[in-house]
């Protein structure tokens, strides 16, 4: 039935492969660039590229290319590729800098979420699709001994999905190396594109992980920012998904929440968002010692941005700085972990 709905629409179907193409392009240009992701240019071809992704996945909803009721055997292998874009949209979606951040991430989770229960779906994968719960509540009812045991788990799993990792980007070297060539037969396309999916199955586990991590940060800064003052900047559309559906009723946004497995404090983990350029700079009076990068010369210069800012008595810097400050104050390294005694 799929192959008859592509056959008859083999107009869109052409220009959705030009879409998708041009789209990976942009993508392939932003992941691979030197350039400050924070940057005008960089922020042009993000917006470019979300633009053209959103258009595939809207032509992908009207082709009416994927159901329920297949399996991944069944789909042609030249329609694999478009299984990525929930990811690959959530991937550029976490890169806007012009969005407020809460929304911006609350976007990238239904991506993340929306790709994985699809590729859970035709069986690509079989990891859990995290759900919606409360997370204050379900922590304190854990006992010690149960956080202990998840503690274990979680270490278990990393190990083994690093070495899943490893082995996944070794064999898509390999399979890259060989669509490259005119002559690639339909096999080879077809392992590439699935490892191509396992590969980011495994990167929308880390950034959902990393969402969660985020998320009381911002909170935080939320309820400690007092009353909002006006803002010199335009204020961008709010963000909203757009996933892949043949139906209203599936275009439900998921709420917040889901449980997380954080491998980073929440200062280490700001700290991680500082380098990328997410979070503002809070300041040397935070020790740095456990904390090594080999960036530290593009880190010096988004200092030197930021500390202009508050020398130009930038009140959304000021502010964020602030906040941060306090938030340091009242959680000093090593609280709640009843490991780290002194």
């Amino acid at each position: 039935m799929m192959s008859q709905n592509v056959a008859n629409s083999s107009t869109d179907e052409e220009s959705l492969k030009e879409i998708f193409d041009q789209a990976m392009k942009l993508f392939d240009k932003i992941e691979n660039g030197n350039e400050a992701t924070n940057s005008d240019p960089v922020q042009i071809s993000i917006k470019s590229a979300i633009k053209k992704f959103e258009k595939a996945t809207n032509l992908v909803s009207l082709s009416g290319m994927f159901s329920k009721n297949e399996s991944l055997e069944e789909l042609p292998t030249e329609t694999l590729q478009y299984l990525l874009l929930p990811a690959l949209l959530g991937t550029l979606s976490l890169k806007l800098c012009n969005q407020p951040r809460k929304d911006v991430i609350n976007v990238a989770d239904i991506y993340f979420k929306d790709f994985l229960q699809r590729c859970k779906d035709y069986g690509v994968t079989d990891v859990e699709v995290p759900q919606t719960t409360n997370n204050e509540v379900s922590n304190r009812s854990q006992t010690e001994q149960a956080k202990i045991a998840s503690m274990v788990m979680t270490r278990e799993a990393k190990i083994k999905r690093y070495k899943e990792v490893k082995e996944l980007k070794e064999k898509l070297g390999t399979l890259s190396k060989a669509m490259s060539s005119p002559n690639a037969d339909d096999d080879t396309k077809r392992q590439y594109f699935t490892t191509l999916l396992l590969n980011y199955v495994n990167q929308a586990l880390d950034e959902i992980s990393s969402i969660e991590q985020e998320r009381p940060i911002l909170e935080y800064m939320a309820k400690h920012a007092g009353e909002a003052k006006p803002s010199h900047r335009e204020r961008a559309p709010p963000l909203k998904p757009v996933i892949i559906t043949r139906d209203a009723v599936q275009k439900a946004v998921f709420g917040a929440g889901y449980p997380s497995l954080p491998t980073l404090t929440v200062e280490e983990f700001y700290d991680k968002r500082v380098r990328d350029g997410v979070f503002p700079s809070s300041g040397t009076n935070i020790p740095h010692a456990t904390i090594q990068t080999a960036d530290a010369d593009a880190d010096d210069a988004e200092e030197i941005r930021k500390e202009n800012l508050v020398d130009d008595d930038d009140e959304e810097e000021l502010e964020r700085k602030r906040n941060m400050d306090e938030y340091k104050d009242d959680h000093r390294r090593g609280w709640g972990n009843r490991y780290n005694r002194s």
